[in-house]
This record gives structure tokens, sequence and C-alpha cells, in this order.
């Protein structure tokens, strides 16, 4: 009786076994999984402060300015100029303690791929210093062309103003506008300059708040 007994419950503790290994199985793919995602994400922020870092010491270099860009940081929150989903950090340079320059996040959701982030540099007198891109998902080859290692479409803004072209120069050269397109792309450089143009909107619209100007100098501006 007890062996026939044993019989009948030697399935249900198989059974039992192999649920235990599948459950420890799965709750070790579930940990190693988190690992390895943790691990990247930590690469993938770093290889993006790296980017950010490189692009600030592009457009306003260590001889324009005597502070420590990334210790006079700050944070803008705008969707309707430069269409930040949310607040993101900005930065001042200076020298002597006024403020000389500034350099804003931007986003554009036009890109060819989608979304496109850029860190825009801008000189008290309204001014372009510079203008970068710190992230994108644009074809290789063929829409990244605003990246320094594909060529020298993005310094094509230096020293540009909301003045300098007019406002009807702010666009590519298929709509008429002075900047030039892209070999076989218009729908990726229609959108940063755009993007550039509503950055310089926004410096526009906060320039005594950007520089920290007194209301004496804001209105001598």
């Amino acid at each position: 009786m007890d062996k026939d007994m044993s019989k009948l419950l030697s399935p249900g503790r198989s059974v039992l076994r192999n649920s235990l290994i599948l459950g420890v199985f799965a709750i070790c793919t579930v940990g190693v999984i988190a690992f390895i995602q943790q691990g990247t994400s930590e690469r993938i922020a770093a290889e993006q402060q790296r980017m950010q870092m490189r692009a600030l010491n592009e457009i306003l270099p260590h001889d324009q300015h005597d502070n420590d860009l990334l210790e006079d940081s700050f944070m803008v929150a705008d969707q309707s100029l430069l269409h930040l989903p949310a607040p993101a950090t900005a930065w001042r340079a200076r020298q002597q303690g006024q403020v000389i320059a500034v350099i804003l996040p931007a986003v554009t959701l036009d890109g060819y791929s989608g979304r496109i982030d850029l860190l825009v540099g801008i000189r008290a007198n309204g001014e372009l210093a510079g203008v970068r891109v710190v992230n994108h998902r644009e074809t290789p080859g063929l829409g990244d062309k605003f990246e320094v290692a594909k060529g020298n479409w993005i310094f094509s803004f230096d020293g540009k103003s909301l003045e300098l072209p007019a406002p009807e120069g702010w666009a590519v050269r298929k709509d008429g506008g002075e900047f030039d397109q892209f070999v076989g792309a218009t729908i990726t450089p229609r959108a940063v300059v755009q993007a550039v143009r509503n950055a310089l909107l926004y410096f526009q619209q906060h320039r005594a708040e950007l520089l920290q100007l007194t209301d004496q100098e804001a209105s001598h501006g």
C-alpha cells in the first residue's frame, strides 16, 4: 500500500521539482537581463554626456570664457519654441562675471527619422556662437551630414542671427532660403534650420533673464 501511494505521489513531486527549477531559472534570467540593461543604460548615458561635453567645448571653447560651464548651468522649460518635452539643462558662459553667451537645448521632432536634439550657443548680441546636434536617428550617410565628422554644414550657422539672414533666408535653398539642403535629403536640414531659428526667437524673448541683466541694462539692450 505504501509503495502504491509513493508511486501516486511521485508525479506530483516531479512537477513541483520542475516548477521550482523553472522558477529559479526565470528569476536568474530576469536578473541577468536587468544587469545587462543597467550596464547598457549607464554606457549610453556616459556616451551622451561625453558628446554633450565635447559639443559645449566646440561651441564655446575654453579661451572664450573664464567660468566653468558645468558649474554655471540652469534649467529651461519651454515647449513652444525650444520644444523641450521636459525641463532641460542650459549653460551660461561668463567673462569676469558678466554673461557673454548661453547654450540652450533645443529639440525638433520633424527630422526624417523623428527627434533631433541640439545645443544652440548664442552670444549676448544675439549672434550664434555655434550649433551642434547631440542626438538623432537620421540615416547614416544621408541625413546625418550635420555631424562635424561628416562635413561643414553645421558651421553655416556660425555668426548668424535673426537679422542675418533676413526672415525669408531662414530656410533651405529648396524653400528659397540661404541654407544648403543635403543631397537627397531636405526634410532633416529643414527641421534643423527651423529649430535653430526658434532658439534665437526664444533667446530674444528671454534675453534679460538668460543674460541676468538688471532692469537698467535690459532697457538699454
